[in-house]
């Protein structure tokens, strides 16, 4: 793998450093938040915890079009200004309407970075390390939730220091991203079909990977004569779009995004103090990063499905044993360990799989609208959950919520074995040819190149 191909995709998925800082930077912020302005739960839940990620299904849905209308490395300037704006417009808001204003501006930036950053990496990857390259932006992802609560827990506790600047720090890796990200070049596929720009295409690709550089224009140009429908939801398409659809549903369903944001509470009602709760926090973006490099050293090894089958049945212990612990009151340190399993669990399979998979399995010609749809869904999720939690976590008790997700895993358990393919080694070109024929059995022939 050359230097600059690395240094090309490690540029690029710092927009998910920022996306992970972003989304759980949050958490610190949540009860100082609501005691200031004095919120009730539903208010607090929709205007400030959940105002990002209405954003980012903003920004998931709708993020295509641009993509494909300016290309992937304008988009991926936009995210930076995105980040940056509101990191400082949220430091400074005075009142919880012009904060959720600025949450919800780099929520967009949020959803754009889940189309526009996938898309751009597995453009340009070759298929032997596609998958851990695209992995790149979960591990920025969880690298940045780790830095949120290191930084959250280090400006409270150690420095005494309030919410605003915990929101207004990420304003620095912001700045630092735009700078980096204007020395990438253009995806070679999007200048190819979209720009007809054969000539800068193929150097691109020449650095990326010089000796496919001839198969894989001519695959180019083979898959865009035979996907020539543009609209997503078409016969042709419906494999794909329903294995995206359920795999971004159930990365919601197993409730990873409740643990992220509401980790200080769920530990204090196990039984933990503010302060252990914050450092427990911690530990889960500690585990998170250890868990996110191992699965992205095992993603073009072991393959897709064989992660997500690891990291389901992971699921289902870890969240059956939280369940059992608040029904048993068996204690803090009992619901923190599991937590961590959970985590464990959640970056060698999903965290690590998710926008590999859902970047791969469109045609060229549909891939962002495919990714809009995946994205768009995962967000979806995760803002009804956010949303709805705060009001939850008032009606039910610990036990309650969490057997739900251990359903839901179980669910989740029976579509990685009997649906999804799995798709290492695989050109896009091949994976398009095959999945939105919905001709998986083929995928059980050995991978080429």
């Amino acid at each position: 793998m050359g230097g600059k191909l690395a240094y090309w995709s490690v540029t690029v998925a710092v927009a998910g450093f920022l996306f992970g800082f972003d989304t759980a930077v949050i958490s610190g912020a949540d009860q100082p938040l609501q005691e200031l302005w004095q919120t009730g739960d539903l208010f607090h839940g929709l205007f400030i915890m959940s105002a990002a990620l209405w954003g980012t299904v903003v920004g998931a849905l709708f993020g295509n079009w641009p993509c494909d209308r300016y290309g992937r490395k304008n988009m991926l300037i936009a995210i930076g200004l995105l980040y940056l704006v509101s990191a400082v417009g949220s430091a400074l808001a005075p009142d919880p309407y012009s904060f959720s204003f600025w949450r919800f501006v780099g929520g967009l930036g949020v959803g754009i970075s889940s189309i526009a950053v996938p898309a751009y990496i597995s453009e340009i990857a070759p298929p032997s390390h596609r998958g851990r390259l695209v992995a790149l932006y979960q591990f920025q992802i969880v690298f940045g939730i780790l830095v949120a609560f290191v930084s959250n827990f280090a400006l409270s506790s150690i420095f005494g220091l309030d919410w605003r600047w915990m929101l207004g720090i990420e304003s620095i890796p912001a700045f630092i991203y735009l700078v980096m990200v204007n020395g990438v070049p253009e995806s070679p596929r999007w200048l190819l079909l979209r720009k007809g720009d054969e000539a800068e295409s193929r150097r691109v690709l020449g650095i990326a990977d010089p000796d496919a550089v001839d198969r894989t224009i001519m695959e180019i140009r083979h898959a865009a004569r035979e996907f020539t429908e543009d609209r997503l939801l078409r016969r042709a398409y419906a494999w794909p779009v329903l294995l995206a659809f359920l795999l971004a549903a159930f990365n919601q369903l197993s409730g990873i995004n409740f643990i992220i944001y509401f980790a200080p509470r769920v530990f204090g009602l196990a039984g933990l103090d503010s302060s252990a709760a914050l450092l427990s926090t911690a530990g889960i973006g500690l585990v998170n990063l250890t868990f996110t490099l191992l699965g992205m050293w095992l993603i073009d090894r072991a393959g897709r499905k064989t992660l997500m089958l690891i990291g389901s049945i992971g699921y289902i212990v870890s969240l059956a044993a939280v369940t059992w612990a608040f029904a048993t009151e068996a204690g803090g340190i009992v619901v923190v360990m599991f937590v961590f399993l959970f985590i464990a669990s959640h970056a060698v399979g999903q965290g690590a799989v998710i926008w590999v998979f859902i970047a791969e399995i469109f045609p060229n010609n549909v891939r962002t609208k495919g990714q809009s749809l995946g994205s768009g869904t995962h967000w979806v999720f995760a803002a009804m959950i956010t949303l709805l939690m705060p009001y939850l976590l008032g009606q039910f008790d610990g036990q309650t919520i969490f057997a739900f997700f251990t359903a839901m895993m179980m669910l989740q358990l029976l579509f990685v074995i009997f649906m999804m393919p799995e798709t290492k080694g695989r050109s896009l070109e091949y994976l398009a040819e095959h999945l939105s024929k919905h001709e998986h059995a083929s995928f059980d022939e050995p991978a080429s190149g």
